[in-house]
């Protein structure tokens, strides 16, 4: 057999009395901060939104996610839910990002709405928030061991050996450890590094606000069905296929037609007039310092 990754980090990295810090948790943590700065507050500051209006969705956005991630997870694995507490066990992963996308697509337009703030400004944003974020959350699901493939001989294949690791199995495969399998995980963290470098060369054209969310959703959902295809720790549900690869057709056959359309009518246009709009509605500039004063309906003066 050719030489292999073995894994033999403990998924927790640590306790206080009894309370045990996962590492997947602490990725998550890493990964809102990063996204934060890197993804929403990056995007959606030059373009007229208030700090504190990007604090406050962003903050929102995260709750309702992290709810939609774990509820839809429950709905796509019920054959895992042996006792109430695999509902919320969430340090052993389980995170179906399109519940987070629901939950947290409706936070965003209703803030955006009450706060009469440019919506599609804020769901490219928020598109930036998850290209960025995802790929650090995934480093947690590498450690646990909980998206893996069937067995490989890859250089790259993946040997758990921590007896804590997070092995989930399904009917039609059962993972054992020091067994070598496809990464499945480490794919899709990659794949959404290529998609958010498709997203920051769109936002480099100026593309119209809304056509960055469109594509991120467009391009998440085709990884995810091709991907879906060598991740085996995910039990299939109709016609061979499992609960995430057919939520992603869906959401792509509703999403394609709508790219398609606003692309073509951003085509050869300079720039975004959500930006003018999203300045006017928000606030004004600084001049001492470049950043947007919240307006009369920030939550920061309310």
């Amino acid at each position: 057999m050719l030489a292999i990754i073995k894994i033999g980090i403990d998924p927790v990295a640590f306790s206080i009395g009894a309370l045990a810090v996962h590492w997947y948790g602490i990725m998550y943590v890493v990964a809102f901060v990063v996204a934060y700065y890197l993804g929403a507050r990056a995007h959606c500051l030059p373009r007229g939104i208030s700090r504190a209006h990007i604090e406050q969705i962003t903050g929102w956005t995260i709750l309702f996610g992290l709810i939609g991630g774990r509820l839809y997870y429950d709905v796509q694995t019920l054959s895992l839910m042996k006792s109430p507490i695999d509902w919320i066990a969430v340090w052993q992963g389980g995170m179906a990002f399109y519940g987070a996308i629901v939950l947290g697509v409706g936070t965003i337009i209703f803030l955006g709405w009450r706060w009469r703030l440019p919506v599609w400004v804020l769901l490219d944003g928020g598109a930036f928030f998850a290209a960025v974020g995802q790929p650090i959350g995934r480093i947690g699901n590498i450690i646990n061991g909980d998206i893996l493939g069937g067995p490989s001989n890859l250089p790259w294949a993946t040997a758990y050996t921590n007896p804590h690791a997070v092995l989930q199995s399904t009917p039609q495969l059962t993972y054992h450890l020091g067994v070598a399998y496809q990464p499945a995980g480490a794919y899709e963290g990659l794949a959404t590094l290529c998609i958010l470098a498709i997203l920051v060369l769109m936002r480099r054209r100026q593309v119209k606000a809304g056509v960055i969310f469109i594509a991120y959703v467009a391009l998440y959902s085709v990884s995810q069905f091709g991907l879906d295809f060598l991740r085996q720790s995910e039990p299939v549900t109709w016609a061979g296929l499992k609960e995430l690869q057919i939520t992603a057709l869906i959401a792509f056959i509703f999403v394609l037609p709508a790219l398609i359309v606003t692309w073509r009518r951003t085509a050869g246009r300079p720039g975004s007039p959500a930006m003018a709009h999203g300045a006017e509605e928000d606030g004004r500039e600084d001049a001492g310092t470049g950043e947007a004063v919240p307006a009369a309906g920030d939550p920061a003066t309310t």
